[in-house]
């Protein structure tokens, strides 16, 4: 049988790999999807196969293709890196860019106005560090004392380029840096166990200083680096170390790779949101339909313990927002059942947003309950034993991830992880109160099946919404929604809070944040808006909207009373923007659905303005309480002052 990389290589050949590049993530996704191979040693191969890619070729037959520009440098050699964080980006449909600084000059590459990053729009900035980072500083002969200045002075180094790159303009991106291994050749050139051991805790102090540096800087990643020495083996070939300046392992690098690619994902909206669940030999030992309820186990036995601290690490995701579904082919009865009142289960039926257990397929299933959630396919991750059923999923269903699971349920876990589907930069309070809120989405569901029409629900829903300057705790938030927003994201624009809390620092630029609830509870912080002032008016930069709230009018609602109080200012027009992406075309007439009049087209989008000669009304089933005279970036604006109004009102 011909394996994804053997396609690849005769695309290569034949010269189609360019034209063809939408098949490379599908390809690559097989290489991993069957745990019983080596497929994913394959991947830094795939790696060098696709670095030799002309990159303005797979635009011009993909112009959809999301490029990550990646700057690279780092004490010692970092080319290496290049081929796994292809092969990486890659399998998510991303297409790496990368600019590789020069050997050791990471400083110079990241500060300088002469260095070569200086004015590049680097999504990633990864500057790899190693042991030599610090020892470099350190004279002969050293003990620990010498060792312990030499790793403040590069802490205090480290900050300060933390700091300078959290100054920049906005298309800094981000910083990505990395916990420092210590290698027995530096322990054991101290010959008395107790200096060893007081290097170690130094060592250990300076990696989580640097670690806590992501506590003050939002625009700051640090990459672990313990954790994939534990799972990839040595740190360093000293052959490689001495000779090429190469201090890393290939194992290591494509470890590393693929948490920076992960990053990047994330960074790009791309966090998944719902983790859809097989049960029989997945979630517990057996199968239920011909064992029974006493037949299965997640307790008890050795295997039976393996499928409980698979459960126990679902669990733990969910309690931070990953939405859990089942998709079983089993009958519903037994399986509600089972998750009521077996002994064994960890999860019950509290912890899942939706159970489809039925005997319908299951790339149908999952469709379900992407519709029923509210959520694109490729929201979802599906976990299952059989290959047979992903490749269903993978077939009828290919915007959905799958993870490889097999009948060795010691290693559930490890391949759930495996892909960090779920990481996110930061996380949130509504992102842990996510589960509960699906929860009573369902009751909304409920009240729009019985509604007698789509208006009836909306009165009897009775939608509030806030709409005022961001908190201060609130701007973390504010941000994971602009990264993670695609069906209504009017630009495609993601800012990271950074210059978010800039531009709401900022007179010049108006910065919204829009919370809504209803009858049934609370749905927390769920758009934003971005303008700016400018002579001729008011521009609207980018709106977001979560999609858990759509179709319910607090977009219209939003823009209606900001064009309301735009006019009763005096204000001449109010101008916004469209750019299409790859999943907001939904949103293409948003702007002249509210009277806006398409002007226009430039390089970045359609261009609309409205004169506010008419503005539209407020939904009448919404009620909006827009308390505009907070806003930080309005106070300052010439001709807008009035644009405050009184508090509370429907606009």
């Amino acid at each position: 049988m011909t394996t994804g990389l053997e396609r690849l290589r005769e695309l290569k050949a034949l010269g189609r790999l360019e034209a063809e590049y939408d098949r490379v993530a599908p390809l690559l996704a097989e290489l991993t999807d069957d745990p019983g191979t080596s497929g994913a040693a394959d991947l830094p191969r795939a790696g060098r196969l696709l670095a030799g890619l002309d990159r303005a070729a797979v635009l011009a037959a993909h112009p959809e293709t999301p490029v990550v520009t990646v700057a690279v440098t780092g004490q010692s050699t970092v080319a290496q890196l290049v081929d796994p964080l292809t092969a990486e980006l890659a399998r998510h449909g991303l297409l790496l860019h990368p600019v590789l600084g020069d050997h050791g000059a990471y400083l110079h590459d990241l500060t300088s106005e002469q260095g070569l990053f200086h004015g590049l729009a680097a999504d990633l900035s990864l500057c790899l560090l190693d042991a030599e980072t610090v020892f470099s500083e350190v004279p002969l002969p050293w003990d620990v004392a010498a060792l312990s200045r030499a790793a403040d002075d590069v802490l205090e180094r480290l900050t300060a380029l933390a700091a300078r790159h959290a100054e920049r303009a906005k298309p800094a991106g981000t910083l990505v840096l990395n916990t420092l291994p210590l290698l027995r050749r530096h322990t054991h050139q101290l010959v008395d166990h107790r200096s060893r051991a007081q290097l170690g805790a130094v060592w250990r102090e300076f990696n989580a200083a640097v670690l806590r540096l992501t506590e003050r800087f939002p625009g700051l990643a640090v990459i672990d680096l313990d954790p994939l020495i534990a799972e990839t083996g040595p740190v360093s070939d000293p052959r490689l170390a001495g000779y090429a300046k190469a201090q890393y392992t290939a194992p290591l690098l494509a470890g590393y790779a693929r948490e920076a690619a992960h990053l990047a994902r994330s960074l790009r909206g791309m966090t998944k949101k719902c983790l859809v669940l097989d049960l029989d030999d997945t979630l517990w030992d057996g199968i239920l339909g011909d064992a029974g309820a006493d037949g299965i186990a997640a307790a008890g036995t050795l295997r039976g313990e393996a499928f409980g601290a698979f459960q126990r690490t679902v669990r733990q995701l969910g309690a931070q927002g990953v939405l859990l579904a089942v998709s079983s082919k089993n009958d519903a009865e037994p399986v509600a059942a089972v998750l009521r009142d077996h002994p064994d289960m960890v999860l019950r039926e509290k912890d899942f947003v939706q159970v489809n257990a039925n005997w319908r397929p299951k790339d149908g299933n999952v469709a379900e309950i992407a519709e029923r959630l509210g959520i694109g396919l490729d929201s979802l991750v599906f976990a299952d034993d059989s290959p047979a059923e992903r490749a269903q999923v993978r077939h009828g269903a290919p915007q959905v991830a799958v993870v490889p699971l097999d009948d060795e349920p010691a290693l559930h876990v490890t391949r759930l992880l495996a892909d960090g589907w779920f990481d996110t930069p930061r996380l949130t309070d509504e992102d842990r109160a996510r589960t509960g809120r699906y929860r009573v989405e369902r009751e909304r569901r409920e009240l729009r099946e019985g509604s007698g029409s789509p208006a009836d629900f909306l009165r009897e829903l009775k939608v509030r919404v806030e709409l005022s300057a961001p908190l201060g705790h609130e701007f973390a938030r504010l941000a994971q929604l602009t990264q993670r927003t695609n069906q209504f994201n009017l630009t495609g624009l993601r800012p990271p809070q950074a210059d978010l809390e800039a531009r709401a620092a900022d007179p010049r630029h108006l910065v919204l944040a829009a919370r809504a609830a209803d009858r049934f509870g609370d749905n927390g912080l769920v758009g934003a808006i971005l303008g700016h002032r400018a002579a001729d008016g008011l521009h609207l930069d980018n709106i977001w909207l979560s999609c858990r709230v759509l179709a319910r009018g607090i977009e219209q609602g939003c823009v209606a009373v900001l064009l309301e109080r735009a006019r009763d200012a005096g204000l001449g027009a109010v101008h916004a923007r469209y750019r299409p992406t790859a999943k907001n075309h939904r949103v293409r007439d948003f702007y002249p659905s509210l009277g806006f009049e398409e002007v226009g087209e430039d390089g970045d989008g359609l261009v609309f303005r409205h004169d506010l000669r008419t503005v539209p009304p407020v939904p009448d089933h919404l009620a909006i309480d827009a308390r505009l005279e907070r806003l930080a970036g309005l106070a300052g604006l010439a001709g807008l002052a009035g644009l405050d109004g009184p508090e509370g009102g429907r606009g």
